[in-house]
């Protein structure tokens, strides 16, 4: 396959060495997250502040080269990139022998190696419903008879582990082999993402709750393990001293040189330790920062000019400290989704698709843009955001700023204010409320202040369901909420999976719109069966479209983030798609202590 001949070049280089030592347990990283995670169980996890650390606590079988630009992929615990037959339907894949999980008592005192049985249960994990994994797009009717073992278990109630499936077979200790019912041309690249990696059957068993979720006991073959976790407030990682010999990539780019220099053929991870606060609250996150209580922190969009002069310099007082800052795009997607199973906001009739769309044409983006984020956005124009795959810097399909035209299209629909109270109700003389999720944090009610300004201006009133983010996530994927703000941040570079979060088989899970259309799942299951090129990318411009037209999402912006990074910090690289690359940092203690910190 063309794919993998291009990917053949983009081997990390992993360097034999001594026995293990471990990192120094006084090179502390100090991380912040904005929000609290879910929990550490990579199948079932659909946060991206969970997913952080899922990526160091277990291992996939790729990953992308640290240092590569444009971003290239490199075995991980694979020995090599996958072998593809002639067809690009069967792959076979060797995992490297002598990987270690972490010490955990379920091993009895044994050292317990990671084999390619490890990836096959993990992969079931995703596709038994009963874990309801917000990852289940990326395996969904792709394995040869995999489809007929989920239908069996919905029958019986429980996913059979342990009957074969003809696609996803581990057919030696250290051999996977899959069959595909299509040429996946994105499974590689999700192959490198947390919910791919490989979990110990006999842990998961002996810690799962009654969903099958493990979140408090991860146990993995990652640079890192959980040390200490209290729900929502703060993280603690160490070394984990099992693992493998990993050195610090190599790179040919002249801007890498420095990183290279002092840092190259290292063995990982760099720091001992890792200690993430959650700090919800944007001035307290920011002000942690200045004070060096965080080595690194994106700036607050609403913030940014405290620590930013314009256009985007950073301020001298900072850069006097040598504090660096970065800036990027990030390959995410904000949007409102409305649940299409509502009986107020879904349906596929005309009166409810006008509903959608007045929603959003009276929705003020321009002002979210300028007085919310302080200009650190751009218009939503589709659904694949800019820096990845698929994104067409031609198509606008975006609902302009209109509330003229939104009151417009509402009274024309029956959506009038029939009792005379100020406020529009349905066109049956029932009350229309619009019923918006959203976290109790001071940057959250700014968004609401917002909503209840655009809402009124077309008459439309706004109640808003207040809980803490893992809370609505949950509810999300039930089914719970009529509408709920938040946005979806890849960690590849391949922007299909965007339009995966609208395909019908996926309703309930990564799917939360409900979004269940025919013509869409019909394009959607045509698209990802071809190969990268001009074909697809008219298919996806086709469900772009469809998007637009029956408005399950109300796209806003593409953000725009300001990473601060503080100057004992070393072996960062700014990656949009890698937030936290932990086993890369290094932290220079006498600077810190220098710095009185």
């Amino acid at each position: 396959m063309a794919l993998v001949a291009w990917l053949a070049a983009s081997l990390t280089a992993l360097v034999a060495g001594p026995a293990r030592a471990q990192p120094d347990p006084s090179k502390v990283i100090r991380a912040v997250f904005p929000a609290p995670e879910t929990g550490f169980d990579p199948q079932a996890a659909g946060d991206i502040y969970s997913s952080s650390v899922n990526r160091v606590v277990f291992d996939t079988l790729y990953r992308y080269d640290y240092l590569a630009r444009p971003h290239r992929l490199a075995p991980n615990v694979a020995e090599a990139l996958p072998a593809v037959s002639a067809d690009g339907r069967t792959w076979t894949i060797k995992v490297r022998p002598g990987i270690y999980f972490a010490d955990d008592p379920v091993f009895q005192g044994k050292k317990r190696e990671l084999t390619a049985a490890d990836f096959v249960y993990g992969w079931k994990r995703v596709l038994d419903p009963r874990m309801r994994s917000n990852s289940l797009q990326m395996f969904s009717g792709r394995f040869v008879g995999a489809d007929e073992a989920v239908q069996r278990s919905r029958e019986t109630g429980r996913f059979d582990y342990d009957t074969p499936i003809e696609g996803l077979q581990a057919i030696d200790r250290y051999t996977i082999r899959v069959k595909l019912v299509f040429a996946d041309s994105e499974l590689l690249a999700n192959l490198t993402t947390a919910a791919a990696s490989a979990v110990a059957r006999e842990v998961i068993e002996a810690y799962a709750d009654g969903s099958g979720w493990v979140m408090a006991n991860p146990v993995g073959t990652g640079p890192y393990r959980l040390k200490e976790w209290r729900r929502g407030q703060r993280i603690v990682l160490e070394a984990n001293p099992n693992f493998r010999d990993e050195r610090f990539p190599d790179s040919a780019d002249p801007a890498d040189r420095a990183i290279v220099a002092k840092y190259k053929g290292r063995r990982l991870p760099l720091s001992g330790r890792v200690e993430i606060s959650i700090i919800e609250e944007n001035n307290p996150r920011l002000l942690a920062f200045e004070q060096g209580e965080v080595d690194y922190a994106a700036a607050p969009p609403d913030l940014v000019w405290n620590v930013l002069d314009p256009p985007g310099r950073l301020k001298e007082r900072l850069a006097k400290k040598g504090i660096v800052h970065y800036r990027g795009t990030q390959p995410a997607i904000t949007y409102v989704y409305f649940n299409m199973d509502d009986p107020v906001v879904g349906g596929y009739t005309p009166d409810k698709v006008a509903l959608r769309r007045a929603i959003g044409l009276g929705y003020n983006v321009r002002e979210e843009i300028g007085v919310i984020r302080q200009g650190q956005a751009v218009p939503a124009t589709q659904v694949i955001p800019p820096t990845v795959t698929g994104h067409d810097s031609k198509l606008d399909k975006r609902a302009t700023y209109d509330p003229a035209a939104a009151r417009a299209l509402l009274d024309r629909f029956g959506y009038k204010d029939r009792d005379g109270d100020g406020w529009r109700d349905l066109p049956d003389g029932r009350p229309l409320t619009l019923t918006l999720s959203s976290a109790p944090s001071a940057s959250e009610r700014q968004f609401d202040e917002l909503w209840l300004r655009s809402m009124k201006e077309i008459g439309v009133k706004v109640d808003f369901n207040k809980q803490k983010w893992p809370d609505l996530l949950k509810a999300a994927r039930l089914g719970q909420l009529q509408a709920f703000q938040l946005g979806n941040i890849n960690t590849t570079p391949e922007g299909f999976g965007f339009l995966a979060l609208l395909y019908g088989g996926h309703a309930g899970f990564s799917n939360l719109a409900r979004f269940r259309l025919p013509e869409y799942d019909r394009l959607f299951e045509q698209a990802r069966a071809m190969p990268h090129g001009v074909e697809r990318e008219v298919l996806m411009q086709k469900l772009n479209e469809l998007v637009s037209v029956y408005a399950p999402w109300h796209v806003t912006v593409f953000r725009i983030e300001n990473v601060l990074v503080q100057p004992w910090i070393g072996g960062y690289k700014y990656d949009g798609f890698r937030q936290h690359p932990w086993q890369y940092l290094d932290v220079d203690v006498e600077r810190r202590k220098a710095a009185g910190k």
